[in-house]
């Protein structure tokens, strides 16, 4: 699998030693997050490191006011793990999202919030279930550490709706904590909001999908981004688009092909 990269005495990652080709890819969207930055990288480096395998983690600055870019820039000063993905303007978090899958090099992809809600110590459970799966989608089982009562109602409202809907069985979309082979995000293709609906646009394609609980843990700095303007009304058009697309996509197979054979000259 391969050893992680060594530090020098200083915990500094050596600037002699060359970065190799990540197994595993962390991508992390960030919009004004600069105290939860510094708490973050530590945490989540020591997860990783324990793991022994080559890694990288792709922060995507998504337009921040505050220094959260500097604050990576910092990290990456260290560590040639950490690498900076910086949009020219806020686009939310689906373009975040996006711009760091393009931008991952790993085999195995996890992405995962800013805000240390999701907890780097679920990542290798998230991690083990690959073998057997395309995508491992998080599951905040115990959403009452993290959340007030009025986001928890409102998120099981959704997803309630949302399963209705879409004749999906997921039981926490709105939980992006996941995990990726890198290959089923080829060809993947996401709009505006889409990020909650990654898990279905794959089993809408074949891939294997599970979801597997996960930590929620109380947000520290900061606030949500989201409130429930944006995570009912315009989620549910969103969930229309998808149930859409479920009913219209092509459903063929080729009985023959007869003369389709390569001719070697």
């Amino acid at each position: 699998m391969g050893s992680a990269v060594p530090e020098d005495p200083r915990g500094r990652v050596s600037a002699a030693v060359p970065a190799l080709t990540p197994h595993l890819s962390v991508v992390i969207p960030v919009y004004n997050e600069e105290e939860n930055l510094a708490i973050l990288w530590p945490e989540l480096r020591a997860i990783l490191e324990a793991r022994a395998i080559p890694f990288e983690v792709v922060f995507v600055d998504d337009g921040s006011r505050d220094r959260s870019a500097d604050v990576v820039r910092s990290f990456r000063d260290a560590d040639p793990r950490v690498r900076l993905v910086r949009l020219k303007a806020n686009a939310g978090e689906t373009a975040a999202t996006d711009a760091g899958l393009r931008a991952a090099r790993g085999r195995w992809v996890v992405t995962m919030d800013a805000d240390l809600q999701n907890d780097p110590a679920d990542i290798p459970a998230l991690l083990s279930h690959l073998d057997g799966w395309d995508c491992v989608t998080g599951w905040r089982v115990d959403r009452g550490a993290g959340d007030t009562w009025m986001r928890r109602a409102s998120s099981r409202i959704a997803n309630r709706v949302r399963n209705a809907v879409s004749e999906e069985s997921i039981q926490d979309s709105g939980c992006t904590f996941r995990a990726f082979r890198r290959d089923c995000l080829r060809g993947l293709v996401l709009y505006r909001g889409f990020h909650r609906f990654i898990p279905t646009l794959l089993r809408m394609r074949g891939y294997r999908v599970i979801e597997v609980p996960v930590r929620n843990r109380p947000r520290r700095f900061g606030h949500s981004k989201y409130g429930v303007m944006n995570r009912a009304f315009v989620a549910f058009i969103d969930l229309l688009v998808v149930r859409w697309m479920k009913e219209r996509r092509l459903r063929y197979e080729v009985a023959e092909d007869l003369g389709g054979e390569l001719i070697r000259e």
